[in-house]
């Protein structure tokens, strides 16, 4: 199990950098893109950004602390991952994706002077423009927190019901 996660790690973070390439080819520079659209309402159009700070631009220009936080990061969810393998398989999958994101991310950081390549714009309302690697470590993080609020307290329960 735990070569299947470290393969779907490196499988998320080269599709995730494989992905930049091509923005950073062919979205750079040009007007946005439609890439999905019913009717006549846009919903999704790649628009190239690059971003030098976290969410939604905070900690703008903070290369160096956002290298760092996110190594932390990368190091205590893949430490955790490696410990609770054989304990959780949800668990692992939200780790591996917490952590393929925390990669994708980091490369850019330290290999295109800080900023990240951000593509995808939704338009049915006003949000910021993100990329593969965030998706990974937002869908990581909602199936972390179904973990601790559903799965965890529960298996504890039917652990303590046991003893």
């Amino acid at each position: 199990m735990i070569i299947a996660l470290f393969a779907a790690v490196i499988f998320l973070v080269s599709a995730d950098q494989l992905i930049k390439i091509w923005a950073i080819e062919n979205l750079r520079g040009s007007e946005p893109v439609q890439f999905i659209k019913i009717g006549s309402t846009e919903i999704l159009n790649l628009n190239y950004l690059e971003n030098n700070g976290a969410v939604f631009g905070s900690f703008s220009g903070m290369r160096y602390m956002l290298i760092v936080v996110t190594a932390v990061m990368i190091a205590a969810c893949t430490y955790i991952m490696i410990k609770n393998y054989k304990k959780s398989k949800f668990l692992s999958v939200s780790l591996a994706l917490v952590i393929s994101g925390g990669i994708g991310n980091i490369i850019d950081r330290i290999f295109r002077n800080g900023k990240v390549v951000d593509y995808f714009e939704i338009r049915l309302f006003n949000f910021a423009i993100f990329n593969f690697a965030d998706c990974c470590v937002v869908i990581g993080v909602v199936l972390l927190m179904i973990y601790v609020l559903f799965i965890d307290g529960r298996n504890k329960k039917v652990t303590a019901e046991n003893k």
